[in-house]
């Protein structure tokens, strides 16, 4: 077969997924984008030219996301666990962790939700945010490699480092608390997430050990612990001035071709912010390569067709959410708070939870995985539901805690406490999947719409800025931790009852010397397949 038939099979076949993957993220989006506009009539009515651009804002983020998720597979995937695999088979343990606290260092920085918070948070220039983040996520990244060589159980160190982060907090000022905390979940994104992930299965495939599987997750969640310190300890020895929050700018579309200008102005600032973090990442491929040579032609012209969709996705998804998703969210808040029924924020931010963690691009990166590494065990459907469980949860936390003036380590305190005390009664596939699914809830969708939202509440309910609103991204990550940990629970009772059936069975078979018995079904985890 001649070149070019080959060339169009494989354009063919993309077009196809692709096509599946924009249909899989209208699916995602629906939901929430009904539940803000049926909002914008009921409860907080809208002038029509924000809602129409909050729908081309929903227009965009369903193709940046379809195309994302096809670059990421393409790319991102092959590319951390490419790394992965090399890295062990260099005998140079410095070698390898000097390179995995190089690339934790680059990818974190092309980070687009960093990038969204470090412009939010007023008390701190958002360069010195990213780059102190991005070095605790350097760092991080370098423990969590060597703890897959070490065989140290995620559970022992998650516990040591956040001891260590609650009482480095005590000494940080309050305002820098709820941030710190924010910034461990933001840095696990659409770009870290993938990376990081295959990185993750790619050194663990060299191990042959019964828990290798395992030990494939649990790099996303110490890479969260990361930022956390790092931010802590720059509250510490930074002292910042008061800074205002100006409020979103809310376009107001008078035709359809207002919509578009605003779109077309705006894209141009995204498109350089995303070249501008993707070209450290083909740097370091390039080098890589070079030195390597582990990729054939046909794979790096995969790796850079998929670098392309990245490109193409991450620009037209951070445009939709930026222009179209963050004015409508801070509205949102603003006008729910100030108003008489402002309780309804709870039950509202706890069905927008709910369904708009269907919406973050690095889930569905982590559900494949999940159920690819538990062979069919844990299912993406499963993961799905245990996720929105938890981000309804969060959300309804969060809004109780903005309205009443809560004290965020009042939350997470106890929260985080429960979640490492549960590390060590499930399996341990749980725990890594648990604590990096806390990472990655916490997503774009997170920092363009619920945080706006919250700020708009803050703002709505009177409240302190810095200490109240920010401090959603933190809660979001944490609940994940609870949820999906439960569900371990459950998934071990239930594997060990239908074990103890199972020899029951085979016991009364022998005794009754063929004997039919009629034992009914034997289920593990109530249609776990299904």
């Amino acid at each position: 077969m001649s070149e070019s038939p080959k060339c169009a099979i494989l354009s063919k076949d993309m077009n196809k997924v692709l096509k599946e993957k924009i249909m899989e993220a209208f699916s995602s989006v629906l939901p929430i984008t009904a539940i803000v506009l049926i909002a914008s009539v009921v409860l907080a009515p809208m002038p029509s030219g924000t809602v129409l651009m909050f729908l081309a804002g929903a227009a965009l983020l369903i193709i940046g996301m379809g195309f994302f998720t096809l670059g990421a597979d393409m790319a991102m995937m092959p590319m951390g666990e490419g790394i992965g695999i090399q890295l062990t088979k260099s005998s140079k343990l410095a070698l390898m962790l000097l390179v995995s606290f190089v690339m934790g260092t680059i990818i974190t920085i092309a980070e687009p939700d960093l990038q969204v918070l470090a412009r939010q948070v007023p008390s701190i220039p958002p360069m010195d945010l990213i780059l102190i983040v991005a070095l605790g996520v350097g760092l991080f990244l370098a423990f969590a490699i060597l703890r897959i060589f070490l065989k140290i159980r995620l559970s022992v160190l998650l516990v040591i480092f956040y001891v260590v982060t609650f009482a480095v907090a005590c000494f940080a000022p309050n305002t820098f608390i709820p941030v710190a905390f924010d910034s461990g979940g933001v840095t696990t994104g659409p770009i870290t997430v993938p990376f990081i992930l295959a990185m993750g299965i790619g050194v663990a495939s060299i191990r042959s050990d019964k828990n290798s599987q395992e030990d494939s997750f649990g790099l996303v969640s110490l890479c969260s612990v990361g930022p956390i310190l790092a931010v802590l300890l720059l509250g510490i020895f930074y002292k910042p001035g008061s800074a205002e929050v100006e409020s979103p700018v809310v376009h107001e579309a008078a035709t359809s071709r207002d919509v578009v200008k605003f779109f077309a102005l705006e894209l141009p600032h995204y498109l350089e912010d995303v070249l501008k973090a993707l070209a450290a990442i083909v740097v370091f491929f390039v080098v890589f390569q070079l030195i390597s040579r582990r990729y054939k032609k046909h794979q790096i012209a995969r790796i850079v067709v998929g670098f392309l969709y990245t490109l193409i996705g991450l620009v037209v998804f951070l445009t939709g959410v930026n222009v179209g998703f963050i004015p409508v969210g801070h509205l949102l808040g603003t006008q729910l708070a100030a108003s008489s029924f402002k309780w309804v924020l709870v039950p509202f931010g706890m069905l927008v939870g709910y369904f708009i963690v269907a919406a973050e691009p690095a889930v569905h990166v982590l559900n494949k995985q999940v159920e690819e590494i538990s062979s069919g065990a844990i299912t993406q459907k499963m993961m799905a539901r245990g996720l929105s469980i938890g981000m309804a949860a969060a959300l309804g936390i969060t809004m109780t805690r903005i309205l009443l003036g809560i004290p965020i380590m009042w939350i997470l305190i106890p929260g985080y406490t429960f979640a490492l005390v549960l590390t060590f009664f499930v399996p341990r596939i749980f725990t890594g999947i648990a604590f990096d699914s806390g990472g990655v809830c916490s997503g774009p969708m997170t920092s363009t719409f619920l945080l706006p939202l919250a700020m708009g509440t803050c703002e709505g309910a009177g409240r302190d800025l810095m200490i109240d609103a920010f401090g959603i991204v933190a809660i979001v990550a944490m609940t994940p931790l609870i949820v999906i940990q439960i569900m371990g629970l459950l998934y071990l009772f239930r594997t060990r009852e239908a074990a103890a059936l199972a020899e029951e069975q085979a016991a009364a078979i022998s005794a009754s010397a063929g004997e039919i018995v009629d034992w009914g079904e034997i289920t593990v985890f109530g249609g776990a397949h299904g």
